[in-house]
């Protein structure tokens, strides 16, 4: 049986578990858009189930968890409104603040990306962009690699 974790040379294991292609892949898709993108300072993936997927390369835990919370709060709230006003499935949701912005937007499978922008960003190429990686990314969620990312978060 092979672990899920990186062996060191004398068999021990060690860090993160070992990833799957299509892990990699997303999380590079996730990083890719953080840093390519003018004016995003963090990026999340949050499951229909509320909690983190996949976060930035910025890799600050702690924020991106409160971060899930409050994406995961804000579709719920989305839904919740257009479900009444018969008005479809989310696409987006803008939140525009002084200093900057917070975008959710649907990936696939109930999963949605969570994006902190500051004021420099052009919500239009954002917005592209933000269709372009759910586009890339959601091709791709299964339920399998939503438990395989769930839980390597949680590492």
């Amino acid at each position: 049986m092979t672990s899920p974790y990186t062996e060191t040379g004398n068999g021990q294991s060690y860090g993160q578990p070992q990833l799957s292609a299509e892990a990699k892949t997303f999380n590079w898709l996730l990083d890719s858009f953080t840093s390519g993108t003018a004016g995003v300072i963090e990026a999340i993936a949050v499951s229909s189930d509320g909690l983190l997927m996949a976060m930035s390369a910025i890799k600050d835990r702690p924020n991106a968890e409160r971060l899930a919370a409050v994406v995961s709060g804000l579709t719920s709230l989305s839904g919740g409104a257009a479900s009444w006003y018969r008005l479809g499935a989310l696409n987006r949701v803008i939140i525009d603040m002084q200093d900057g912005y917070l975008l959710v937007t649907a990936i696939s499978a109930g999963s949605v990306l969570g994006v902190i922008a500051d004021r420099t960003a052009n919500l239009g190429t954002l917005a592209y962009e933000m269709t372009l990686f759910a586009t890339r990314a959601g091709g791709a969620l299964s339920p399998r690699l939503i438990a395989e990312l769930k839980n390597a978060v949680q590492q």
